[in-house]
């Protein structure tokens, strides 16, 4: 089960982090992009070339990145090209791929959706796997059976899904935080997450049903660790969003366990701040968030090593 991979690689590295790879061509350092188009390299073989020179740098420090699809899809054909190729070098260097694509609808669609990610789809009697990944983030608020679909899969396949329960916009709460008979709708989506976990539970004692949960939310982020204990918090919102290692280690379980926190362009932009190449800055920033989240956790008692 990927829930049990990714616990091990936690473990091995010593890391809760999850590296975003969200690249944008405006945002890349100017000599990166005129030296690779005199190369004559394509828009795909661009945003994959500099998603590698990132995980090339921490993939021995983080158990995870997470690839947002919309940084893929904007740019056309060739977006989704580098979507598939950053996946599969990912896999290579033993990385958990958590593909950020957000997708839920009616049920056949969600199908659709689950087949593309995670499951099977065979044409011609060989399989189809050009997205296939270890995990995605669904959002369930158009209610059960547009997850059951995923969790299909997941059942046959091992891998992992991630609700969103309490994102980390400044506007999540106008809808999320709705009162209707006295709870909250994004409890409603953790009770939900509770019925949904039977037989996905791993060996290390947590489901394969996870929850999106901003670091920007810490009382929210406190609560929602005790409504659904079992399962993996996905912890977007730290640095560039304003959240810090104070903030997310609520959503650690007392076994130093729990919660994946995420961090984007304050890693994958970090030559900005820090002055030196893509790969070496971003290995920096990677290091100073580490210390940070374990530094925080020791101080409430929820270091694991």
């Amino acid at each position: 089960m990927i829930i049990d991979k990714l616990i091990e690689k936690v473990d091995l590295k010593k890391s809760h982090i999850v590296v975003g790879l969200d690249p944008r061509i405006e945002l890349m350092p100017e000599n990166f992009i005129s030296k690779k188009i005199r190369e004559g390299a394509s828009l795909s073989n661009i945003l994959f070339e500099f998603n590698k020179k990132i995980i090339d740098s921490v993939y021995d420090l983080v158990p995870a990145v997470k690839p947002q699809v919309a940084y893929y899809e904007m740019y056309g054909i060739e977006g989704m090209i580098a979507f598939r190729d950053t996946i599969k070098y990912a896999k290579e260097k033993g990385l958990i791929v958590i593909s950020d694509v957000k997708r839920s609808d009616i049920g056949s669609t969600s199908k659709a959706y689950s087949n593309a990610h995670l499951g099977k789809v065979l044409f011609s009697g060989k399989q189809v796997n050009d997205f296939k990944t270890d995990a995605v983030t669904i959002n369930p608020y158009l209610g059960s059976d547009t997850v059951k679909e995923f969790i299909e899969d997941i059942k046959e396949d091992g891998g992992m899904i991630f609700l969103l329960v309490k994102t980390s916009n400044k506007s999540s709460g106008e809808i999320q935080d709705r009162i209707s008979n006295n709870k909250k709708i994004y409890e409603y989506v953790c009770a939900s997450i509770n019925s949904f976990a039977d037989d996905t539970l791993g060996k290390n004692n947590y489901h394969s049903i996870g929850a999106v949960t901003g670091a920007t939310y810490s009382s929210e982020l406190s609560q929602i660790r005790k409504l659904i204990p079992r399962s993996y918090l996905l912890v977007p919102g730290y640095g560039a969003q304003g959240g810090k290692g104070s903030d997310v280690v609520s959503g650690f379980n007392k076994d130093g366990l729990g919660a994946l926190v995420n961090s984007s362009r304050g890693i994958i932009y970090a030559f900005n701040r820090i002055g030196k190449n893509i790969g070496e800055s971003a290995r920096i920033a990677v290091k100073e968030m580490n210390e940070d989240i374990n530094l925080n956790l020791k101080n409430v008692n929820k270091y694991r090593w």
